[in-house]
């Protein structure tokens, strides 16, 4: 038995580092995502959406979300990198999983997709409310827009949206245009606006307003135009991503393969812009676009490649760093134009933006500035869709030393004028008294009191000549 128990330690000893080392952040392809179904229907009526995350080397795990074997956690290690649930009408999860946890599965690093429809429950409200999301109140509030609506809803309340306001993001929607509308059936959320960390993907309409198709408005609307946004994106400080749509049927592949036009335009499509929109959104909750690692920073003087252990003020400096995105199969070089270095201690003294040579490098120079003290090198890069950059190195910087500075400073000059213009006046009175004394000379040695008045100075000479 103590052989048994011995050999089972040992195996979970060599298991663990081979989990930990499969959902590395740095190679974001060939993860495992736990997908929670409220119907394992879903399986099939969202087929095509499940098919392209296999197709792209994920290793889903379709379970049912009131499954009492449930549990993200196995031995204090992450079992899925990333968490899909499209069980709306769930009010409890089975085993271990709750929203703490779900919350705490999003604090490590990894990523989320919620999906909500009308049957949303309290606890996939709070999962939202707690990346920043907020639903109607109103539980039966569905989305409706009298003038973007798709013409094939046959129901006549259209709350069958033909969108097309998507977010301005080549990094999040792909550089590829989505041009087809994209169907969506669902409830309406708004954005905590005290959350900077959340944004609209798929923003309805002015015309748009929530409220219960089946029932006349009694008051206006709470959520009203533009405010209200069907599907957002929220990416938090540790980088982890987090998407949350308002309609589960925005995924079904009745939507994706259903043709759209837009109520009062010519154009009509034979296939939605789903499939396109829900791919391409997949690919950077999952961090197969946007995710961005950097080299570490390098500095030196002008002319040398040894990194100094400290600067002195006015050195010239040169200073660069590497930084590379996930292509989805590689590292591939990052070219922009917007990633700036700060020299920093307290504040910014220098605040430079890096050439790059569309390699990977990004590259300036500049001169220390006259202040002493400890600096930090820091690059904190932010941009829309792409993960955050925080990298710093700290570096002292010293005045000059005794035997450093200049015979003469430029800086002192009217202090040495200021100290000729009050030696000038004294010595011409010098040696014009020295002179008048020495021709008032006699046959005989006697003493010789000379008293002359210059600038305020009395000169008393006394001088015993001797006789010829």
């Amino acid at each position: 038995m103590m052989n048994l128990s011995r050999s089972v330690a040992l195996f979970s000893l060599f298991l663990l580092p081979l989990i930990s080392f499969s959902f590395s952040v740095d190679n974001p392809t060939d993860r495992r995502v736990l997908v929670l179904l409220d119907d394992l229907s879903l399986k099939s009526s969202h087929s095509i959406f499940f098919s392209t995350l296999k197709s792209r080397g994920f290793d889903l795990d379709f379970k049912l979300a009131e499954d009492s074997k449930l549990g993200l956690q196995r031995y204090g290690q992450y079992l899925y990198d990333g968490l899909i649930i499209f069980a709306p009408s769930t009010e409890r999860f089975g085993g271990s999983l709750d929203s703490k946890s779900i919350a705490d599965f999003v604090d490590s690093g990894r990523d989320l997709i919620l999906s909500a429809d009308t049957s949303a429950s309290d606890l996939i409200r709070g999962i939202a409310t707690e990346c920043g999301v907020d639903f109607d109140e109103d539980s039966s509030a569905m989305v409706i827009d009298h003038t973007s609506f798709s013409v094939s809803d046959v129901d006549g309340d259209h709350t069958l949206i033909a969108a097309e306001d998507l977010v301005k993001s080549d990094v999040i929607l792909g550089k590829t245009k989505i041009e087809a509308p994209v169907l969506f059936r669902g409830v309406a959320h708004s954005l905590n606006p005290t959350n900077n960390l959340v944004w609209k993907v798929l923003s309805a309409s002015p015309s748009a307003y929530s409220a219960n198709p089946s029932s006349k408005l009694s008051s206006p609307p709470q959520l009203t135009g533009s405010a209200i946004s069907l599907v957002s994106v929220m990416q938090a400080r540790n980088n982890a991503r987090v998407v949350i749509s308002g309609s589960l049927q925005l995924f079904s592949d009745r939507l994706i393969r259903s043709g759209v036009q837009k109520a009062g335009s010519p154009n009509k499509y034979e296939k939605s812009g789903n499939e396109q929109f829900v791919t391409e959104l997949s690919k950077w909750v999952f961090h197969e676009r946007g995710h961005l690692k950097a080299g570490s920073l390098v500095h030196h003087r002008v002319g040398e490649t040894d990194e100094p252990a400290i600067y002195r003020i006015k050195d010239d400096l040169e200073f660069s760093v590497e930084i590379f995105e996930w292509s989805g199969k590689s590292w591939e070089p990052y070219v922009a134009d917007d990633v700036q270095v700060q020299f920093y201690m307290m504040s910014p003294y220098v605040l430079k933006t890096l050439s790059t040579d569309k390699k990977g490098l990004f590259h300036t120079s500049f001169k220390v500035p006259d202040v002493y003290g400890v600096f930090q090198f820091k690059v904190e890069y932010e941009k829309l869709g792409y993960t955050t950059l925080s990298l710093s190195k700290q570096i002292p910087v010293r005045p000059y030393r005794h035997n450093e500075y200049e015979r003469f400073i430029p800086t002192a000059y009217p202090y040495y004028g200021a100290c000729f213009t009050t030696v000038n006046p004294i010595l011409p009175s010098f040696f014009l008294s020295l002179s008048l004394s020495l021709t008032h000379t006699t046959d005989k040695a006697k003493p010789l009191d000379t008293f002359l008045n210059a600038d305020g100075w009395f000169l008393r000479l006394q001088l015993r000549l001797p006789l010829p």
